[in-house]
């Protein structure tokens, strides 16, 4: 009986530095990187000079980075693709129209929709690793009072930012994390208390979703969301 190819869901990896042979560090169940954390398998890529810094602040030079990253995730045997930095939906269309399967870079993708579920008069949170980089572009909304309703907040400058914007990266104990993330959105509904919906972009982020999913009692997408509705779409 002939073997059958595995759907996989294909990751393109930032920069992390490791020294040649050295293991990367095991990633912890709940994130994008750490295969328990879904019910299929996932294959990896990193992209050559994709470091956080670099990608957060929009590289356009690591373009074909991506591109070649991606299709060799392709040739893998990956049938749809995503990323571990939602910055990288820069490059979306570019690798989008380079392979022939889905592609997903950021849970940024899904700001259009959650607007469309939400009451007119409520308002979407865009919680970011850094808001002084997420622009208008990176949302996909044009419609000025669409716009309106998206408000965003960023960790930068928390222990999160602090490590990832190393080179290597140092690692961020969850505790830190939760406390970056609870620390932004706290400020925002006490800022705009129509937040109806949290949207978050950064990938380290998904670790925490759980927990302040319980303590806001809102609903809460990430990259895991995203990943997770297109590997369900695939055959």
């Amino acid at each position: 009986m002939a073997s059958q190819t595995v759907r996989s869901l294909g990751v393109l990896k930032l920069e992390i530095g490791l020294s040649p042979g050295a293991a990367p560090p095991a990633p912890r169940h709940g994130s994008l990187l750490n295969p328990t954390t879904f019910d299929f398998p996932i294959i990896t890529e990193t992209v050559a000079g994709a470091w956080a810094d670099a990608v957060i602040r929009g590289d356009s030079s690591l373009e074909p980075a991506y591109i070649a990253a991606a299709r060799s995730l392709v040739g893998r045997g990956a049938v749809a693709i995503s990323s571990n930095c939602g910055f990288s939906i820069r490059h979306q269309r570019a690798v989008a129209v380079s392979v022939n399967v889905p592609v997903v870079m950021s849970s940024l993708l899904l700001a259009p929709a959650l607007l469309r579920q939400l009451p007119p008069a409520a308002k979407l949170a865009v919680v970011t690793a850094d808001s002084t980089h997420c622009d208008e572009q990176l949302l996909g909304i044009s419609d000025p009072g669409e716009r309106m309703r998206v408000i965003i907040g960023g960790v930068e400058g928390g222990r999160l930012w602090q490590n990832e914007m190393k080179r290597p990266p140092s690692p961020t104990d969850v505790a830190d994390v939760q406390e970056d993330v609870t620390t932004c959105v706290a400020r925002l509904r006490a800022a705009h208390p129509e937040i109806a919906a949290l949207l978050f972009e950064c990938t380290a982020f998904p670790l925490v979703t759980p927990a302040i999913r319980h303590l806001t009692r809102l609903p809460i997408y990430d990259i895991i969301t995203l990943c997770r509705m297109t590997m369900a779409s695939v055959a």
